[in-house]
């Protein structure tokens, strides 16, 4: 950005954040967009979000790394489906893993501390995710209820298909509130492109061994599944939360299409970006929204915004602050 004139740089002052103004999220994140650093940009995202979910004819998708569902936004992301402020999710299978775990132990994962032993969390069989702990007898419990779901679901051992189809198909059989179950009743997709990096795939290849289940995954056929999606949307945006194997699959979506029809001027119209990755390692996790221009992920006027930030500080101020500004929760 260029200007002729000083003036044209000094259109608007900093007006100091009020304590006293403020009655809920809404208003917070209202009022750091007159601030600076990371507040600022975070209140440009409730205004991004904001429009993403409420315009019809565009397609949100919400991409999930990271340890989303120990840390406890387990069920952030449940309303999210719920409200159908998203349209599809893509995450690890690690989250879809640990979000099984605590439905089918009553609430698995227990509040830790980074500052202990590791040696004698081992010892009591207890692992660690940062500053969560989660017994190891609690994936057992996760385990053997799966197990009994694929028993039920599939009479033949030999399974083959889509990993999101068996993804929609588990939770149309979980009674229990939870990311697959939810996602199932309102019909959304969930991607798991890595899927082989979870303990979920972990457990497929125990029953194999030692139940004699044979499982075959077309995961090319999710990416064409997808692509069938977004091409379909008349305009698409994404929000982004940690980066990773989710954030690039769907990212890699436009030029895939470009090579199938030659597609120009495409990307997505809109993004929301939490993240604390850096662009200059030459990490793909840190690289701009304006680099994933020059691949034509994104559209050369997309509106977007990065909020670096620990995502389990900026997302549950988002999501509130959007449930509030859409008047989905009560204000008290």
């Amino acid at each position: 950005m260029k200007h002729d004139k000083k003036e044209d740089y000094l259109t608007r002052k900093i007006i100091p954040f009020d304590v006293e103004k403020i009655t809920n999220i809404n208003d917070v994140l209202n009022s750091l967009k007159n601030c600076g650093f990371q507040g600022k940009r975070l209140g440009i995202a409730l205004d991004i979000l904001y429009k993403m979910v409420t315009t019809k004819e565009i397609t949100t998708v919400l991409t999930l790394s990271g340890a989303m569902i120990p840390a406890g936004m387990g069920e952030l992301i449940c309303t999210l489906l719920e409200n159908k402020l998203i349209d599809v999710l893509v995450t690890t299978g690690a989250n879809i893993s640990h979000d099984l775990v605590d439905i089918f132990s009553n609430g698995g994962h227990f509040i830790g501390s980074d500052n202990v032993d590791d040696q004698d969390l081992f010892k009591h069989r207890i692992n660690r995710i940062y500053n969560v702990f989660l017994p190891e007898e609690n994936y057992k419990k996760a385990e053997k209820k799966i197990l009994e779901i694929i028993r039920n679901l599939y009479k033949d051992k030999h399974i083959e298909d889509l990993p999101s189809n068996f993804l929609y198909n588990i939770g149309t059989s979980i009674n229990e509130r939870c990311i697959l179950s939810v996602a199932a009743n309102n019909n959304i997709p969930i991607f798991v492109p890595a899927f082989s990096d979870s303990e979920l795939a972990l457990n497929l290849i125990v029953y194999g061994i030692k139940e004699g289940y044979d499982f075959h995954f077309d995961i090319l056929g999710d990416v064409k599944k997808f692509a069938d999606i977004i091409k379909k949307s008349k305009m698409s945006g994404t929000l982004i939360v940690g980066g990773g194997v989710p954030r690039n699959w769907v990212q890699q979506i436009f030029p895939l299409l470009d090579k199938i029809d030659h597609i120009e001027n495409a990307g997505y119209d809109y993004c929301v970006r939490i993240h604390t990755a850096v662009e200059y390692d030459g990490g793909l996790s840190g690289c701009t929204i304006s680099e994933s221009k020059s691949w034509g992920k994104y559209a050369m006027d997309s509106k977007n915004v990065s909020v670096w930030c620990d995502a389990t500080i900026a997302l549950p101020l988002l999501i509130t602050g959007l449930m509030q500004r859409m008047n989905l929760i009560s204000i008290k």
